[in-house]
């Protein structure tokens, strides 16, 4: 009898061939994550999830699954599941590491770029009828990136991939990150700052942090009101990293000139937030790694990561290594 995996949500079709090689396979084909309910009605006798980040697998999921043997997940982040409980229980944890680096440093760069210049005010202006006046030498202004510095906050894949895409443009890079890089810093010729430092120097501050306990709010009020007035902040990571009431606060009031965000701490972004009204922003609905290429590429390793362990293989992205102490690989095929 085949093994059956749950599969939260439309994914590209590279994912479910996969699946459906070796697995039964209830498909949601729905571009919307489900709700509570839906989740827990149909996770009861399967023994593989494939999720997004949307979902969340907590306790509560995980013990109303009693045959399940992993979580796969279509995202580099795992923040939306309990890795502890789910470690505790045996549960293996697959995730899509890697894949979305290059995609997710574009859009990030792009955000620099956008905000710096003000792409996405001036394209408004012209499409609302606003453009009146052919030139002018006060009219429009905004920053140049091109020698500026840049402060890289987590010198993980993606934020190394955006330094290098920053020695394109002579930037200056300093970064700050829990753990000392020297060899990135000897191969990009960066340097590395503490956190205060890094937030007064910077002209542009990129984020590129997991969402943790310790990283929750690591941009507030205080952090917010190191940097120059002149300073943009960009945040491709999670949303709660950033204090987003601080923020409001700090573009309103001209701490720093600007913010490109990609991820909030709701999503989707309420309609009355105040960011949607602020001209020094430019804001994207978390689309770091939607391009065709990269999400057919998640899909496909997530879903063989989940094959791989159902198989009783170790995935080389398996997100808890430690669970193979707790449930050798072996006892899930016996």
């Amino acid at each position: 009898m085949k093994m059956k995996v749950y599969v939260t949500r439309r994914i590209p079709e590279i994912g479910l061939k996969i699946l459906r090689e070796y697995c039964e396979v209830i498909y949601r084909d729905e571009l919307a994550p489900p709700t509570r309910k839906e989740l827990l009605d149909n996770i009861k006798d399967v023994d593989a999830i494939y999720c997004t980040l949307n979902e969340r697998i907590d306790r509560e999921v995980i013990d109303s699954s009693p045959r399940l043997k992993v979580v796969g997940t279509m995202s580099v982040g795992v923040d939306h599941i309990d890795i502890d409980y789910a470690t505790s229980k045996g549960v293996y944890i697959v995730y899509t590491p890697g894949v979305l680096t290059e995609t997710t440093a574009d859009l990030a760069f792009a955000l620099i770029l956008s905000t710096a210049r003000r792409v996405v005010e001036t394209d408004r202006i012209i499409r609302e009828g606003k453009w009146k006046l052919a030139w002018a030498p006060t009219m429009m202004l905004g920053y140049e990136v091109y020698g500026k510095t840049l402060g890289i906050i987590g010198l993980g894949r993606i934020g190394a991939a955006v330094a290098r895409r920053a020695k394109g443009f002579r930037m200056k890079i300093l970064y700050y990150d829990k753990i000392r890089r020297e060899d990135l810093e000897r191969e990009l010729e960066i340097e590395f700052r503490e956190i205060d430092d890094l937030l007064r120097e910077s002209d542009f501050i990129s984020i590129h942090v997991p969402l943790t306990n310790e990283t929750r709010h690591l941009i507030g009020e205080r952090e917010l009101r190191l940097m120059k007035p002149t300073a943009i902040l960009v945040n491709t990571s999670r949303g709660p990293v950033v204090d987003e009431k601080a923020l409001v606060k700090a573009l309103r009031e001209g701490w720093i000139a600007g913010a490109g965000l990609d991820v909030f701490e709701e999503e989707p972004l309420p309609p009355t937030s105040p960011l949607i009204e602020m001209p020094n922003t430019v804001l994207t609905p978390h689309i770091g790694s939607a391009t065709y290429d990269t999400r057919n590429r998640m899909a496909q390793y997530a879903a063989e990561g989940i094959i791989k362990v159902l198989k009783g293989e170790e995935p080389e992205n398996l997100y808890n290594r430690e669970v193979v102490k707790i449930r050798p690989l072996t006892k899930l095929i016996d």
